[in-house]
């Protein structure tokens, strides 16, 4: 178990009160947003669909009054999800397919994928994994055994990814425990975290999560996600600053979203933030076409247009490569 100091333990209490007190009433988020109370009947059936959920950092960088805001778009209930698509599915990216055991996912050579939790900070209105069965598909049931059997088993396995949920989500002691299970294994190289905590919850870096990261024999890389730069404050700057000092990688992993940073000038301004912060931009998703999604989509053209805006105005490194995830390919799909 991880000792942490009196002032780690009083940051760790922290990001779990923040977590416990997250805004899941879209009653209150009007109240708090003074948000137009027509819309608020539609943001209560399309939370009864899936919830809302968003913590006190985050709402504190959308505009009051703002319907529009880009922040607030991505957490908003609204009646455009209550709308069925044609070609917007339940499982957009073929993750049940992918399922090996419970909870482990392996769709791309050297790469398995562990859904470590099903809880988040944060319900992004465009989550893939909205309508997903995590209780069938708990990895950790029997402490991770099966799972880090079949990782063991298979010797093509470099690099293991901690997704969700989001696995941050998790204690440090629970967390380190599994990676140093996971460093035991001699094929793996690289340890992955995908995750949004760090940004909805800066305090969530706290002292026991940098020195496990620090401690494991694994090269460790967080890949974060953040869609607008306006997402990126000081707390998140000195929480990335502190990921940086364990030696972990950072990249950043952003969605193209209709009405949120589907311009040029966003998406220039995200990459130059983004580095300005130490995160290098990594992945710029279309949308999964997710069941209530659809509101978000940008056209390819529109997608490939702005990619080649930021070619023209940033250098190589701040562009982040254009990819679409088709369920049954066996890598992500450049556009």
């Amino acid at each position: 178990m991880i000792q942490g100091s009196s002032t780690s333990l009083q940051t760790s209490c922290h990001w779990r009160q923040v977590l416990a007190t997250a805004i899941t009433d879209p009653t209150e988020l009007w109240q708090r947003l003074g948000l137009p109370a027509e819309l608020l009947p539609a943001a209560r059936q399309a939370a009864e669909l899936f919830s809302l959920r968003v913590t006190e950092p985050y709402l504190a960088r959308i505009r009051h009054g703002d319907p529009t805001d880009p922040l607030l778009r991505q957490v908003l209930p609204v009646s455009s999800e209550l709308i069925d698509k044609e070609g917007f599915t339940a499982n957009p990216v073929g993750d049940l397919e992918a399922m090996s055991i419970p909870g482990l996912l392996h769709k791309y050579a050297g790469r398995a994928l562990l859904l470590a939790t099903a809880a988040c900070g944060i319900h992004c209105r465009y989550c893939f994994r909205r309508t997903f069965p995590y209780t069938e598909a708990n990895p950790s049931r029997n402490d991770w055994a099966e799972a880090l059997a079949h990782i063991q088993a298979d010797t093509s396995i470099s690099e293991v990814i901690l997704s969700g949920g989001d696995p941050l989500s998790l204690s440090d002691q629970r967390l380190a425990q599994l990676a140093k299970k996971l460093a035991r294994i001699p094929q793996l190289r690289r340890l992955r975290l995908h995750t949004r905590l760090p940004v909805v919850v800066p305090s969530r870096v706290d002292d026991a999560l940098c020195e496990w990261l620090a401690a494991s024999p694994l090269q460790t890389v967080m890949v974060l996600h953040i869609n607008h730069p306006n997402e990126i404050d000081a707390a998140v700057e000195q929480a990335c600053s502190r990921l940086r000092g364990t030696g972990t990688t950072l990249l950043n992993q952003a969605v193209l979203l209709a009405g949120v940073n589907d311009d040029i000038d966003t998406q220039t301004r995200l990459s130059e933030r983004l580095f300005e912060a130490g995160v290098l931009p990594y992945y710029l998703h279309q949308l999964d076409r997710v069941q209530g999604a659809a509101h978000f989509e940008v056209a390819d053209e529109t997608a490939r247009r702005l990619q080649q805006q930021l070619r023209q105005r940033l250098p190589g490194y701040l562009v982040p490569k254009l990819v679409r995830e088709q369920a049954g390919a066996d890598s992500k799909q450049p556009l």
